[in-house]
């Protein structure tokens, strides 16, 4: 059986690609990452995010060392990286038809999880077309 990021990706569900997404932003930010950076970051409850861990790692989308400090896995940073290629595109996007940054990061986030790679792949090229800057942040 072939995986692929599509297949790992609807294995998911959003939230579980909104604490990847996270994982990889933090891991680029600062060069490591812990649970409570997440639990700051998302500003969410020490147990959600623990319970989330422990779901990511069970699935194989992240490791968690003896410290503490959690990386992504191959599987893990593919669905990561393309989350968060989806959120910056759209984000852009938004904010080049003139939605407020705010706005636009909100409701990226939300297209980010619901459109295929199908019609983002389009929408992509599309974009790329006639807004040569997007997506480039």
């Amino acid at each position: 059986i072939e995986r692929t990021v599509e297949t790992e990706m609807k294995k998911l569900y959003e939230s579980g690609e909104n604490y990847l997404e996270t994982i990889l932003v933090l891991f680029n930010r600062h060069g490591e990452v812990r649970s409570i950076d997440i639990v700051r970051e998302m500003e969410l409850s020490k147990p959600s995010v623990s319970r989330a861990m422990g779901i990511l790692k069970e699935g194989g989308f992240i490791l968690i060392d003896e410290n503490g400090y959690i990386t992504l896995t191959e599987d893990g940073r593919q669905v990561a990286e393309t989350i968060y290629e989806r959120h910056r595109v759209l984000t852009d996007w938004l904010v080049s038809l003139g939605v407020d940054e705010k706005t636009a990061a909100e409701d990226a986030c939300r297209m980010e999880h619901a459109i295929s790679s199908t019609s983002f792949d389009r929408l992509k090229e599309h974009i790329k077309k006639y807004h040569q800057n997007i997506g480039k942040s």
